[in-house]
């Protein structure tokens, strides 16, 4: 993996110079090894990815909790099929209502249609999860995944019929998708960042963890914390925070460098 350091909007007053951090993939990686670094793509070509705090599923520590089965109860008669891209149709009905959900969920055309076909078409989907309603037989849910087999998986994109809000499809959507790599033996089902409250959805699951910058962390008050943080005026680096060491490392700089698996030799 090479290492670019893409510099942002620095605040000199308070001596914050931050760097984006980009991982460039090297012969014999897959982007399954960024991912576990801390990663995810920055291009649906997988050639590029970005160290981020984001949110996987640890699968060998999922087992549904209460609240799990209720959502999974929900979604009675909808079954998921897991579809390689090579096989999937991505006819014009279909490209039709993705983009029609992706204008009323993110706002007209946030999503054009040609970043709707470079999703389709670009390597990070290399499988899809299509859900359909056994009743009327109607499809409405497909979400887009990169899938490592026996590895991981990555829940990108998902996509479904708002007239099912009272069923909790979304969240239907994502529980499924857990319980479906879980019984297939996946170590990590990867969700995407988690910057907001908004965002903390994607850890009612157990065997939730997120990368906090040092490493994966399962500590939920951390990352609260951390959405917190963001809310007020932050004046130093987050290591440099007294408060956060104290919480979450004993107030030991020595415990932070210990937990990180980051290191590099100079040539």
């Amino acid at each position: 993996m090479k290492l670019l350091f893409s510099e942002h909007k620095a605040d000199y007053a308070h001596y914050i110079f931050p760097y984006a951090i980009w991982g460039i993939p090297e012969a014999g990686e897959t982007p399954g090894d960024f991912f576990n670094q801390g990663f995810l793509p920055s291009s649906r070509d997988l050639d590029r990815f970005y160290l981020c705090r984001h949110v996987r599923v640890n699968l060998k520590d999922y087992t549904a909790s209460s609240e799990n089965r209720r959502i999974l109860r929900k979604g009675d008669g909808i079954t998921v099929t897991l579809i390689p891209r090579a096989e999937f149709d991505y006819n014009a009905q279909r490209r039709e209502f993705y983009k029609t959900y992706a204008d009323i969920k993110f706002g007209k055309d946030m999503m054009t249609y040609e970043r709707l076909d470079s999703l389709f078409s670009g390597k990070i989907t290399s499988h899809l999860l299509v859900f359909t309603d056994t009743k009327s037989g109607a499809e409405i849910g497909t979400v887009t995944l990169y899938l490592e087999q026996n590895r991981m998986a990555y829940y990108y994109y998902a996509f479904y019929d708002l007239k099912y809000y009272s069923r909790n499809l979304g969240m239907f959507m994502m529980t499924s998708a857990v319980e479906f790599f879980a019984e297939r033996g996946l170590e990590s089902l990867y969700l995407g960042s988690c910057y907001s409250q908004n965002a903390l959805y994607k850890t009612q699951f157990e065997g939730a963890q997120f990368f906090n910058g040092v490493r994966w962390s399962n500590l939920l008050d951390e990352l609260k914390y951390l959405i917190r943080r963001e809310d007020g005026e932050v004046r130093q680096h987050l290591l440099e925070t007294e408060e956060y060491r104290q919480l979450f490392y004993a107030a030991d700089l020595s415990n932070i460098i210990s937990a990180s698996q980051f290191q590099v030799k100079l040539k």
